[in-house]
Formats: structure tokens, C-alpha cells, sequence
């Protein structure tokens, strides 16, 4: 047992001022002060998570050394009566793209590990043994997880929660993060954070679960007036701008992407899928009981679960798996996409990636680059089975484990031209040449092809935009939207709150100001967004980022759309190299991307002493 250092730190509401640096090699612990300018400059969730990663990064690590650091971090908002804000960050070096990645998740874990008295958790090292990692608070200690190992994280959340108690709260991993899939997730509760391999890395520590449980409450700076808002927000989340997503969650966007001809079907070959209506929400709930659920301290109830009878614990659908694990792989049967949503939760794997990467070696075995004879378009039983061999890495499992780019490297014969990543993240459902802002988003982001890091599709589908041809003004609008997520990302909000508010950087703001009583205005935010996203783009370019590897794949800027309201459209390397360079001046970075040297004195400063 070890026993964390405990101290007390001047800091502002809303924060404990420090966060527990964990070292699984030598299991011990050490409790660091973190100064409030940190938390004035970076916030907290994703922004924090940064700044940490800066700080504990040494070199260029491999993603899944055991000093690569992995870092759970809170926000201040977390423990506070707004609406949404029950949400943690994960923040590694990916092992899937070799950069930055953020992941979010949400749920009671979030409430639990801030009130263990910490910011943020930051675990180093790999165990000699599989361990479960207990945090109470101003308390380490290591737990044997042997009996645990290869299951699935919900079943070994159960276990934990049995042997510790029920005021417990777990994230751990599944079968594909202890055998290191390049896009395995960390779960808590069904949900997953992970994109990008963030299970991979946890694995690769030879850490099974998390648990953490506290009573340390932090102050807000004024209460009162927070309980107020709060209710106010929750009324407001209750009106039109929430009611689709609470009516028929995310999916409700197949059927819409569909007739717009922007669903990718069949690795991005087509722009609209023809068995789309038998995955609509609406046509499998005839079939199929649904139910809603929520996230802990939310007012929203976006997601939805279907059940195939009343003894079915029920699969979580959202538009990104059902488009991934549908028509992207070309399969219509519900029945076979809510098997392969189940297998994926219980391995614990990101849904984007695992069908993005069997799409891409469906259409390589059907050109005959891929001897896979059972991968085709349409299989639902390869589909199922290919899942179940990324998961124990075995066959040609073992090959799409790593994901797509590295298996388009493996593959060659010109299999990268279409193989669906950006920096090795794969592209979620979004046809880009069909929503041209969002395939600026994706060639610019840190972090990949992310929708969730990049609000651009809300610019394509904004009055006045041509999404087939957009010009120069979109550049702008793009790059608000990607400040918008650095601060609900580091706050931590969910991002369907966004049409709540009226003035989003505002409210931001006022929230800030509620819970911390820093005087926070919008144009303060928009300089810390500027901030985290130069701060995001200067780890990348610590490891090894160029600006090649901002763009397409070949795909998408040399073949024209086959069908859809935008048949025959095609997004050209010229343009689109014309729009980052245009995306990088507005940033006031060069015009190839590197920081300007102003950027660079803010952000140089969070880094290791030696680098």
C-alpha cells in the first residue's frame, strides 16, 4: 500500500490545485502542485490534458512505453449542478497516429475522480503484473487483476466494484487493450474513451482497471448564483435544439446524410446507401424494443439503446457505429450491426476504426491486394468474425489490429490512395468531398479526421454555404468552431449544448466565472482556445509532425463523388492545400503550418526543462 502525499495549495474554486503523478514500475505516488496559471491559461478536461502531456512527455516516446504518460483529467465544472458536466478527459500519445489524442467520456467516474482531490491522474510506467489501480483520496494503493484478465471491461468493472465496494467507480479496458489494437478504448459505465488507442496505451502499462472514489468536494466561487444558471440551462435543454437527439439520438442523422448524398458507403466508394432505410431508428424499432439512457448529471437523454427482448441488456446505437459498422462495410441487416456494436463494446474497441479498417480490406480483398477471400462488402459474418480476430490479434486480425494507415503500409500496391485515415485517425461519417469544410477540419486537426474536435460540418450545412464548392469564407467560420471545442472540451461540456446558447463563447465564459468567479469574457476564451489549439499543434510537432501530413487521402482529391445530389464533385489537392494554408494565416501560424514564434514562447514554456 502507498500512501499519496498530502498538501494543501492556495488555488482557485473550482480546482484542488495539484494533480497524482503515478509511477506502476516502482508503484509509487507523488502529489504535484499545479500553479493557476495553468489553470488560467488551460481550464481543464482536454486543454489541461495538453498542458500535462507537455509537461510529462520527455522526447518522442513510442506511444506504448512505459514512460509514455496517460493522463485522466477533470474540469472545474465537474461535482457543479450545470447540465452535461459530468465528463472526463484521457490524453496520450496515440498509437495509432504517433500525435496527440483527447478522448472524452462521461458518466460517474468523472464525479468520483475529481473528489479523490485531485485534477488530473498521470500514470507512467508498466507493472510487473496485470494491477488494478486504486485512488481514494490522498490514497494509492495495487490491486492484483490476474482474475480479471481477458475480460470484457464491463464484466471487470463488476468484479472491481464487487471486491472494493460500490462507491467505487471503474474505467478499464477490454481483451483488444491488453492485446494492444491500435484502437482499442478505456470504458467506464458502457461508454468509451479511446479514440485513437487510448485502451492500447493503457494496456501496454499493464493496467487493467482504474478505481477511484473520494469526499473531497471543491468550492465554487459563487453557489448560489450557480444553482440559478443551472436550472436555467437545464430548462433551456429541454427546447427544440436537443429534441432530436433526445427523441431518436444520433442516428436520427442516417437517413438525413443519406438523402444528401454525404453517408460514406462502402469505403467512401459511394456517397448514399441503398439499404440505409432498414438501419433507420425508426425501422429497427419496430423490430426491436429501445430504450433511453443518460449520462449522469445531464437533462438531455441522447442515447439509445435496442434490445432484441426484455432480457437484453441492450446495444448503445449511435449514428458513428451504425454508419461504420453498416454501410460503410456495405451491411444492411440491423441484426448484424447491433451484434458487431456488442462485440466491439466487449472487446473494447473504437466503432469507427474497427469498421473503417475492415471496409478498407474489404474493398483490398475484392481488388484481389488481400488474400481474404470470405472479406466482402455486404458479409455480415465477416464482418463479426474480422472483429473477433482484431480482438485477439490473430489471422488477418493481426494485420487491421494496427490500423488502417499501417495496414495500407503492410498491403501497398497503391492500397494507401484509398485506405480512409487522416494522420492515421480514421475518417468518421462524413463524406468529405460532400462536405468540404469538414474535410478541412479533418487535414488540420491534431488529432486526426475528428468531427468532434472540428465543428465544420456545422458550416456546410449553415444559410449562404455551398458544401459541394466551398470558397475562402468558410476558413474562418471552421476555425470558430474548432475554438468553440477547445473550450467545451476543456471545460467539459457536451457538444449538444452548442445550440443552447446563444453566445456560446459567452456563456462559456459566465459559467467559468460562476464556478472559479475568474472575470471571464469571450474574447478571453477565444485567446485560451488560440491557446490549447497552438499548444495541441506544438506536441505534434515535438514529435515529429510535418506538414505532408496535413491532407487527404488520395481518394478524395483525384476521384469524383459516384452518386448523390453531388455526383461528380470532387475536392482537388490545389484547393484543398489552398484552404489550409489560408486555415494556417488565420491561425497566425506560417503558411505551411509551423507556430509563429509568439505561439512558440507561449507554449515552450510547459515543456520538459531538457527538451
Amino acid at each position: 500500500m502507498q500512501s499519496a502525499e498530502s498538501a494543501t495549495f492556495r488555488t482557485l474554486p473550482g480546482y484542488h490545485g495539484r494533480y497524482l503523478r503515478i509511477d506502476l514500475a516502482n508503484r509509487t505516488s507523488s502529489s504535484i502542485p499545479i500553479p493557476n496559471q495553468a489553470f488560467m491559461d488551460f481550464i481543464g478536461g482536454v486543454g489541461l490534458g495538453t498542458w500535462l502531456l507537455l509537461r510529462e512527455t520527455h522526447g518522442r516516446p513510442d506511444p506504448l512505453a512505459p514512460e509514455a504518460p496517460l493522463a485522466f483529467v477533470f474540469s472545474p465544472l465537474v461535482s457543479s449542478p450545470l447540465t452535461t458536466s459530468a465528463k472526463f478527459a484521457v490524453v496520450a500519445k496515440s498509437p495509432l497516429t504517433l500525435r496527440l489524442n483527447d478522448a472524452l467520456s462521461s458518466s460517474h467516474f468523472a464525479i468520483a475522480g475529481k473528489k479523490t482531490g485531485y485534477d488530473a491522474i498521470v500514470v507512467i510506467g508498466r507493472a510487473d503484473e496485470p494491477l488494478i489501480l486504486v485512488v481514494e483520496t490522498d490514497r494509492v494503493r495495487f490491486e492484483g487483476a490476474r482474475d480479471i484478465q481477458g475480460q470484457s471491461s464491463a464484466l471487470a468493472q463488476q468484479q472491481v466494484v464487487r471486491m472494493l465496494g460500490s462507491d467505487f467507480r471503474v474505467a478499464s479496458i477490454g481483451p483488444a487493450g491488453e492485446n494492444l489494437v491500435r484502437f482499442a478504448t478505456i470504458s467506464h459505465d458502457g461508454r468509451h474513451a479511446g479514440r485513437g488507442g487510448l485502451g492500447a496505451v493503457m494496456g501496454s502499462k499493464n493496467l487493467k482497471a482504474l478505481a477511484v472514489r473520494g469526499d473531497r468536494q471543491v468550492a465554487f466561487a459563487r453557489p448560489d448564483e450557480l444553482v440559478r444558471y443551472s436550472r436555467e440551462l437545464s430548462r433551456k435543454s429541454f427546447g427544440p435544439a436537443t429534441e432530436k437527439y433526445r427523441e431518436l439520438g444520433t442516428v436520427s442523422n442516417l437517413l438525413t446524410f443519406n438523402r444528401l448524398g454525404t453517408l460514406p458507403t462502402r469505403n467512401f466508394q459511394q456517397a448514399s446507401f441503398e439499404g440505409a432505410q432498414r438501419l433507420a431508428p425508426e425501422t429497427v424499432a419496430t423490430t426491436h424494443e429501445r430504450t433511453r439512457a443518460s449520462c449522469a448529471a445531464c437533462t438531455i437523454g441522447c442515447e439509445h439503446l435496442f434490445h432484441r427482448d426484455h432480457d437484453d441488456p441492450g446495444v448503445r446505437l449511435e449514428y458513428e457505429n451504425l454508419f461504420a459498422l453498416g454501410p460503410l462495410c456495405g451491411v444492411a441487416d440491423p441484426d448484424v450491426v447491433l451484434a458487431a456494436s456488442r462485440a466491439c463494446d466487449e472487446l473494447g474497441m473504437d466503432t469507427i476504426s474497427a469498421g473503417a479498417t475492415i471496409a478498407f480490406a474489404m474493398e483490398c480483398a475484392e481488388r484481389g491486394l488481400l488474400d481474404a477471400p470470405g472479406l466482402r462488402f455486404g458479409s455480415g459474418t465477416a464482418l463479426l468474425d474480422t472483429l473477433r480476430a482484431i480482438g485477439s490479434v490473430t489471422g488477418v486480425g493481426a494485420l487491421l489490429s494496427r490500423g488502417t494507415r499501417a495496414a495500407a503500409q503492410s498491403i501497398g500496391q497503391g492500397s494507401d490512395e484509398f485506405a480512409p485515415h487522416v494522420k492515421g485517425l480514421e475518417i468518421p461519417g462524413y463524406e468529405p468531398r460532400a462536405m468540404q469544410t469538414m474535410a478541412l477540419g479533418f487535414a488540420v486537426g491534431t488529432r486526426g479526421a475528428d468531427h468532434n474536435r472540428s465543428g465544420a460540418y456545422q458550416v456546410d450545412f449553415a444559410e449562404g454555404v455551398d458544401r459541394l464548392n466551398i470558397d475562402s469564407s468558410v476558413v474562418a467560420r471552421a476555425i470558430d468552431t474548432e475554438n468553440e471545442a477547445a473550450i467545451m472540451d476543456s471545460l467539459i461540456l457536451c457538444k449538444f449544448l452548442r445550440g443552447v446558447f446563444e453566445d456560446r463563447m459567452a456563456s462559456m465564459g459566465e459559467m467559468l466565472n460562476l464556478v472559479t468567479g475568474r472575470d471571464v469574457s469571450a474574447a478571453d476564451l477565444a485567446a485560451t482556445a488560440r491557446r490549447i489549439v497552438s499548444a495541441k499543434k506544438w506536441f505534434n510537432i515535438t514529435q515529429g509532425w510535418t506538414p505532408a501530413e496535413d491532407t487527404l487521402p488520395g481518394r478524395f482529391l483525384s476521384s469524383p463523388l459516384t452518386d448523390g445530389p453531388g455526383h461528380g464533385t470532387m475536392l482537388t489537392a490545389e484547393r484543398l492545400q489552398e484552404l489550409i494554408h489560408q486555415y494556417n494565416r488565420q491561425r497566425g501560424w506560417t503558411e505551411d503550418g509551423w507556430l509563429s514564434e509568439t505561439d512558440r514562447q507561449i507554449v515552450s514554456r510547459y515543456m520538459p526543462v531538457e527538451s
